[in-house]
């Protein structure tokens, strides 16, 4: 069993900041990649952004300049540093690991969500 918690979002006015974290838990053997999406209302899940073990990330567009992703590999652990936020990054954000397990099976796994939601 592979586990997903997310934490660290709410309620933020336009350009102020939030951080989010990600713990992968359970029958973890190794990281392949993890990452953040983001699906808002009526609207398709969204890459947001994304590092691979290795340290190469990925940035969806919109939030170049704005957004950090980064991890702590011993805690298998992502974080993303969201600052100027705008009201159209509103979104539930997830969390998003493609690893292999302990009985070496690779498999994508998905958190349950956060909320974030920003004011005008």
């Amino acid at each position: 069993q592979v586990q997903l918690v997310e934490s660290g979002g709410g309620l933020v006015q336009a350009g102020g900041s939030l951080r989010l974290s990600c713990v992968a838990s359970g029958s973890i053997f190794s990281i392949n990649a993890m990452g953040w999406y983001r699906q808002a209302p009526g609207k398709q899940r969204e890459l947001v952004a994304a590092m691979a073990s290795g340290g190469s990330t990925n940035y969806a567009d919109s939030v170049k300049g704005r957004f950090t992703i980064s991890r702590d590999s011993a805690k298998n652990t992502v974080f993303l540093q969201m600052n100027s936020l705008k009201p159209e990054d509103s979104a539930v954000y997830y969390c998003n690991a493609d690893l292999w397990t302990t009985v070496r099976r690779r498999g994508n796994y998905w958190g349950q969500g956060t909320q974030v939601t920003v004011s005008s």
